[in-house]
């Protein structure tokens, strides 16, 4: 690889903030993030995690901040924000990663449970690029990349989880919308659509040797995602090599959406 290609993929000088950085996808994002140069700024609710990640990059020479945060509030959304310029002075790349699930038939699923998961996945994603935006919209800069699903993309049906459906396919469409909203103001909004992957959300599947062979059987690859294969589509989106690429959703599932 060239160095100019090298460089098409660093995030040297830029500030990027990962919600829902505790744990999962989130910790493999920021560490990506931080791996091509990004100064981040870590944001969850659980505190304890958020610092201890915090260190850890620290200790491998990042420059990061924990900030607590759920996306839920607006007002803890807001303060994050101004936390992150206060820290940093700016933001150049928004990472939604927060969001939560419960599986469960449709036909029982209870609205509380409905309005909890849409108010995570799906509002909270859309205050934090209404918010973030803000900011990038004044400097005519920045790439917000959302953390979708293939669940937004495709219907599962034997792992019955509407609410987290309906959520993710709201988040991909926002995506195109924000894209063309704001385009030509030099905001690119993009969004990653994971497919299986071992995290807190789905430890339940991993742990059943029933399920690992489902979802063995329905990937064309044969096997789920492994930690860290998100972060090449991530760097990706943030940085200069998708510099002509806005309002599209990257599965990253093995081929699950193929077939």
């Amino acid at each position: 690889m060239t160095s100019g290609a090298r460089d098409l993929f660093s995030l040297d000088g830029r500030v990027a903030v990962v919600t829902g950085a505790s744990s999962g996808i989130g910790v493999s994002l920021a560490e990506g993030l931080a791996a091509a140069g990004a100064r981040v700024v870590l944001a969850a609710r659980r505190v304890e995690r958020l610092e201890s990640l915090a260190k850890r990059l620290q200790d491998d020479g990042a420059e990061c901040v924990a900030v607590p945060c759920d996306v839920s509030s607006p007002d803890e959304i807001d303060a994050l924000v101004a936390e992150t310029v206060s820290c940093f002075g700016q933001v150049d790349v928004l990472v939604n990663n927060a969001g939560i699930t419960e599986v469960g038939p449709a036909e029982t699923e209870t609205l509380e449970c409905w309005d909890r998961i849409v108010d995570v996945n799906l509002r909270g994603l859309f205050v934090c690029c209404q918010r973030f935006g803000r900011v990038m919209l004044e400097r005519q800069s920045g790439s917000i990349v959302n953390v979708a699903s293939v669940l937004g993309l495709v219907g599962s049906g034997q792992v019955p989880q509407a609410s987290y459906a309906a959520s993710k396919g709201g988040v991909i469409n926002l995506t195109r919308e924000l894209a063309a909203q704001w385009g030509r103001r030099g905001i690119r909004v993009n969004a990653i659509a994971p497919g299986w992957f071992d995290s807190e959300m789905t430890a339940e599947m991993f742990a059943d040797e029933g399920s690992r062979k489902w979802m063995r059987s329905r990937t064309p690859m044969g096997r789920p995602g492994q930690e860290g294969e998100l972060i090449g589509a991530a760097v990706f989106l943030a940085s200069d090599a998708s510099s002509f690429v806005t309002g599209e959703s990257i599965a990253v599932d093995g081929g699950w959406t193929t077939v």
